[in-house]
């Protein structure tokens, strides 16, 4: 479940740019799609969810946890165990093999090492052939079915995903979202895309503007 209420977010910058986001109330296990253009303040709100960034004004609530009430330590912790991030811009260790990144984002999560689930989740990502491959020789549309794979091996609660089909074509804008709502059915967990990414629009019944 993910319920946020009244959030706001300042900018410390010259303009000092202020946000404001609509309520959103998820119950658990379903999905949210979140639509906007360049400039109204996307990544802010994924980041907000995600306790990346403390609002200025207003609560977010994660299954029963209230974000903005945790330490530093606390929220690091609760980040780790319950939320998984899709950035944008890809994160790796390049020089690492596509099986060990899954394994080191296992141990940053604190989650015991799941061969099973890693076995499991390369296989449905069409990656099984490839985990012992340098992260380096991957082509882009591998390294973001990994970044999908480093989001979601430690079966988060929440799965937040942040323009995962931009710079992708119709085909594979497709299967990112099959994939990234298959993940979340087999994890159970919530799925949140933030996109300007009109295509998007037809895979999600649950959808705001901002």
């Amino acid at each position: 479940m993910i319920q946020t209420k009244s959030l706001r977010f300042t900018y410390q910058n010259a303009k000092k740019d202020t946000f404001c986001f609509p309520d959103i109330n998820v119950p658990s296990k379903e999905d949210l799609l979140i639509l906007g253009a360049s400039g109204v303040g996307k990544t802010t709100f994924l980041h907000l969810l995600a306790g990346l960034l403390p609002p200025k004004e207003g609560d977010i609530c994660i299954h029963n946890s209230y974000l903005n009430r945790l330490t530093r330590k606390q929220l690091d912790y609760f980040r780790g165990q319950h939320i998984g991030l899709i950035f944008q811009k890809t994160y790796f260790i390049k020089s690492l093999t596509l099986l060990e990144n899954l394994t080191l984002r296992e141990r940053l999560a604190k989650k015991k090492s799941d061969r099973y689930r890693r076995e499991e989740l390369i296989m449905h990502l069409g990656l099984s052939n490839l985990q012992n491959k340098k992260v380096y020789q991957l082509s882009e549309g591998q390294q973001q079915r990994l970044s999908i794979a480093l989001g979601v091996i430690h079966k988060p609660k929440v799965i937040l995903a942040d323009e995962p089909t931009s710079n992708l074509d119709d085909i594979n804008c497709s299967m990112v979202i099959s994939l990234l709502k298959k993940e979340a059915e087999i994890c159970k967990s919530n799925l949140v895309i933030i996109t300007h990414d009109q295509r998007v629009k037809a895979h999600f019944s649950n959808q705001i503007i901002l």
